[in-house]
């Protein structure tokens, strides 16, 4: 009898753990997440204001409604992250927001709703604003680009691209609000390469050409620009004396 006794209390014992455990844990899963429950791993210049004004965190949400993977594809896309996850945790609780930043190579510009906003560009062409990254990191010979635009992303990567395996060195790149695009090499002074972006390789494959045959040569010290808009037919205009 005694030993069937004290199964009884085991085993009461043991479903009013469960119980209370069950209960405390749908508490905490249904309690509402707040600013201080945030927590940020992998990057000292992005703050949990950042995270708040770039996603579609709600206070007045419950833990376990929060979308995480709708925020994590927020914050990888307005904060131009390499990658990003977020985490529900129960102990301790809160917002778990671990960050992946992205490795600019290159000073960066563009327009957006009027305004000019300086930031930095990685190698895969993507646009980091100023404030999510510190220059201290960049080199300042690094190239600068001007009128960076979303659907400019691919071409801008395989120049960079380019130029970070190649002997040539792009002082600016600059896109016109129309896509026209204009180069300045170190060497070669401005470089045309116009509207036409499936030319791209043949067109940086004709710099390195140009560059090497007239290595070494004075006519460099004369050159204008080069018109490289028809890259089987360049043109180089040098200055008038």
């Amino acid at each position: 009898m005694k030993a069937q006794q004290k199964v009884k209390t085991r085993s009461a014992f043991f479903l009013l753990t469960c119980l209370f455990l069950t209960s405390f844990l749908t508490f905490k899963t249904f309690k509402k997440v707040s600013y201080e429950h945030i927590s940020i791993f992998g990057s000292e210049l992005i703050s949990i204001d950042d995270i708040v004004a770039n996603s579609s965190i709600n206070f007045s949400t419950p833990l376990i409604f929060v979308k995480t993977k709708y925020i994590e594809k927020e914050l990888k896309r307005n904060l131009s992250l390499k990658n990003v996850s977020v985490y529900r945790q129960i102990f301790p609780f809160g917002l778990r927001v671990r960050i992946r930043t992205r490795t600019p190579v290159a000073y960066g510009e563009r327009i957006f709703k009027g305004e000019k906003i300086n930031g930095y560009i990685d190698e895969d062409g993507f646009f980091i604003n100023e404030k999510y990254f510190g220059e201290e990191n960049l080199k300042k010979s690094s190239s600068r680009i001007f009128g960076w635009q979303e659907n400019f992303r691919s071409l801008l990567s395989k120049i960079l691209k380019y130029q970070k395996n190649n002997d040539v060195a792009f002082v600016t790149i600059k896109f016109l609000p129309n896509g026209f695009l204009i180069l300045e090499e170190k060497s070669l002074n401005q470089i045309i390469l116009g509207l036409n972006s499936k030319k791209i390789e043949t067109q940086l494959q004709r710099i390195s050409d140009i560059k090497n045959q007239l290595r070494g040569r004075t006519i460099l010290e004369t050159i204008e620009n080069i018109d490289l808009t028809d890259p089987n037919n360049p043109k180089i205009k040098v200055f008038k004396p």
